[in-house]
This record gives C-alpha cells, sequence and structure tokens, in this order.
C-alpha cells in the first residue's frame, strides 16, 4: 500500500504538540456543543483545524491562542 503525504494547507503550520485534538476534544475544552464547532468551521469562524480524510483535528496550542483572542 503507498501512502500519500498529508500536506498542510497554506495559513496552517505543522503542530507544535505530540497529540492533536478531536472535535469532541475542542468541544469539551470550549464548552461548546460538536455541532457549534462544524457550524463555525462551515462560516470560517471558530478555531483553526485541518481536516485529515473526514476528520478534523485541532493542535490544542492554536486552539488555546484562538481562545485567547476571543477573550482579548
Amino acid at each position: 500500500m503507498t501512502q500519500r503525504p498529508v500536506s498542510i494547507p497554506s495559513g496552517n503550520r505543522a503542530p507544535t504538540c505530540d497529540k492533536l485534538w478531536t472535535v469532541d476534544d475542542v468541544s469539551a475544552f470550549l464548552g461548546v456543543p460538536v455541532a457549534t464547532l462544524y457550524q463555525w468551521r462551515t462560516r470560517g469562524e471558530g478555531p483553526p483545524c485541518v481536516r485529515l480524510g473526514k476528520h478534523l483535528r485541532f493542535d490544542p496550542d492554536r486552539v488555546r491562542a484562538w481562545f485567547g483572542d476571543q477573550v482579548a
């Protein structure tokens, strides 16, 4: 089986952590429903994420930075 390289879309950088968060992880961290995260993504709002196949993955450091920007 040949593996395809994963490309990181422009504007995104490589994760700075060892484990990426799932939608459920971010939902729990922010205290918002999973459906809200999907709505934010559709509108171009919310924390930055990368789609890996059919899955969304979040860099915890970038989610925390996004959250900090919302509070400011």
